[in-house]
């Protein structure tokens, strides 16, 4: 092993990288020092046994673990003397980097003095949170996310200042003024509302009388897709009930998962029956966990009261139901 520091330096630009390789002895193993390319800190490592071994791979870390580097790139060996002879590997696309096993190259030809390791990064991608499409972390990336954004202000600013609005929604206490090819394709109800001879088509106006103006301008934020969180939270029961009417699956879903998290004493059976008025199981389940598993029922005994005299029947047999299955457990 050499006790040159530069030996173990890599030379990177944007998208390149080059490790200079001198005197390399037979077996022996060398590790270059880390690099950053993207957002992540990469290393090469060399082995030379009866062939030379090359390896690329990011450093172990938590960026690396739950969101590692999905790369494009081409890897060269260029001999330093001579003619400048280079080996090339095929071009590598798309491939997940996780550990130094990810990517190994076994080059067979000998190569002897000095050469260098040429790594070209053509694309960097991430996966999706959701599952859904890669994303690089390149200018195509960037400009998609910013256009992205760009259009969120813009529709947002179509709702607030009312511009160019073409049906007015009324609440039950005040009315504000939206647009109709929005509202068709965020919600298969109110697409179906302006594509037949309805009279919300012929006036122009969508009654929502089970809505105050404050629940109806966030649910028109947030299919405009400018909703505040402070907003969100405050309205999340009026929202769901919205997004259960007019078919809105993604807003009914952010609402089931948000109403997951805070589920308390004060709210529990409002909640409970809200889940089961609205087909939520997981809700559901989670209200009666906490109620009957946690014991909590007998802490809220006015609730539990006034829930029995006014709640729906089969409700409260399935919560009895669960109470006997808690206690036959003891």
């Amino acid at each position: 092993m050499t006790g040159d520091s530069s030996a173990y330096t890599v030379e990177t630009t944007s998208r390149l990288a080059q490790w200079r390789i001198q005197n390399l002895a037979s077996f022996s193993y060398r590790k270059s020092d880390p690099f950053k390319i993207g957002k992540w800190n990469w290393f090469l490592s060399v082995e030379k046994n009866r062939v030379l071994f090359i390896k690329l791979y990011p450093e172990i870390s938590t960026l690396t673990r739950d969101n590692p580097p999905i790369a494009s790139f081409t890897v060269r060996v260029i001999s330093s003397v001579g003619d400048r002879k280079a080996i090339t590997h095929p071009e590598i696309l798309d491939k997940k980097l996780k550990n130094s096993d990810d990517f190994v190259w076994a080059v067979e030809v000998p190569l002897t003095g000095k050469f260098i390791i040429d790594v070209e990064f053509l694309d960097l991608k991430t996966a999706a949170p959701d599952g859904g499409e890669l994303c690089s972390i390149w200018s195509d990336g960037v400009a998609q996310q910013q256009s992205s954004i760009t259009a969120l202000t813009s529709l947002g600013r179509m709702l607030t200042e009312s511009i160019h609005t073409d049906i007015t929604i009324n609440a039950s206490d005040g009315s504000i003024g939206s647009h109709r090819a929005v509202l068709a394709a965020r919600s298969p109800v109110f697409c179906s509302m302006f594509a037949h001879n309805l009279k919300e088509k012929e006036f122009s106006t969508i009654d929502i009388s089970d809505m105050s103006i404050e629940s109806c301008r966030a649910f028109l934020s947030y299919i405009y897709g400018n909703i505040g969180h402070e907003e969100f939270l405050t309205h999340r029961l009026s929202l769901i009930r919205a997004a259960d009417k007019y078919d809105i699956v993604d807003l009914k879903e952010a609402c089931h998962k948000s109403l997951l998290e805070d589920i308390d004493s004060k709210n529990v059976f409002e909640r409970l029956q809200n889940a089961s008025l609205y087909q939520l199981e997981e809700l559901k389940d989670g209200c009666l966990r906490y109620l009957v598993k946690f014991g909590k029922i007998y802490d809220i005994r006015d609730d539990l009261n006034t829930f029995l005299q006014c709640g729906d029947r089969d409700l409260i047999a399935e919560v009895f139901h669960e109470v006997l299955k808690t206690w036959k457990g003891f």
